[in-house]
């Protein structure tokens, strides 16, 4: 896969069904161990709360996901928590709801919508980002050149990154792994260079579109 959805940014949300206080906390994460990290975090912040249900999918593939229903019965928390997520097409994202319990007893069914509108609610919230595979791609081109290469590539929508000057500039650019990006990258270096500069091309990566 090329490209996938994530979040931007963390999300809180709160809601109350018949008295019990639901409180979710989306967090965007790249390993198992940074969504472990989130959940101990929440879990600490609420102590006193008898529920801390989770999930989360996370890679380029949303192959690894997971959910944990924390002392719900079981498949009425995690599982539509993390169906919730799913549903929305993200990756890279841990998913907690902490219940605060307010005495009267939600059911099977009701703790199911319950949880799945939790999240489902924190993800209407949240602002979403395309993470896309690119190509880090390294122009070394004279100090002249630099100004003119770097705004042409801004008009046609190439990321410019870092640059390393010494007695020339190495100015890093990324491109998108679109069919024939990497041809039409030499052909811009080569026309503001008059074909003195030299390219050279490195690592992929997924990165957010800006």
């Amino acid at each position: 896969m090329s490209a996938y959805k994530t979040i931007a940014e963390t999300v809180d949300t709160e809601l109350e069904i018949q008295r019990s206080r639901f409180l979710t906390r989306l967090v965007r994460v790249e390993s198992e161990e940074a969504a472990r990290e989130v959940i101990a975090k929440v879990k600490a912040e609420h102590p006193r709360a008898r529920h801390h249900c989770t999930a989360f999918v996370i890679g380029q593939d949303a192959r690894l996901a997971r959910s944990n229903d924390d002392g719900e019965p079981s498949g009425t928390a995690g599982a539509p928590m993390l169906e919730a997520l799913q549903a929305a097409g993200l990756s890279d994202v841990v998913a907690v709801v902490t219940r605060y319990f307010g005495g009267v007893l939600l059911g099977a069914a009701g703790l199911t919508r319950a949880y799945r509108a939790g999240v489902a609610s924190a993800v209407d919230k949240a602002r979403t980002v395309i993470r896309q595979e690119q190509q880090r791609v390294t122009a070394t081109v004279t100090y002249e050149q630099a100004g003119p290469l770097t705004a042409a590539a801004r008009r046609l929508g190439i990321a410019v990154g870092d640059a390393s000057y010494s007695d020339v500039v190495a100015q890093d650019f990324w491109l998108t792994t679109d069919t024939d990006a990497d041809h039409r990258f030499l052909e811009l270096v080569a026309a503001h260079t008059a074909g003195t500069g030299r390219v050279e091309f490195k690592e992929m990566q997924f990165r957010d579109q800006t």
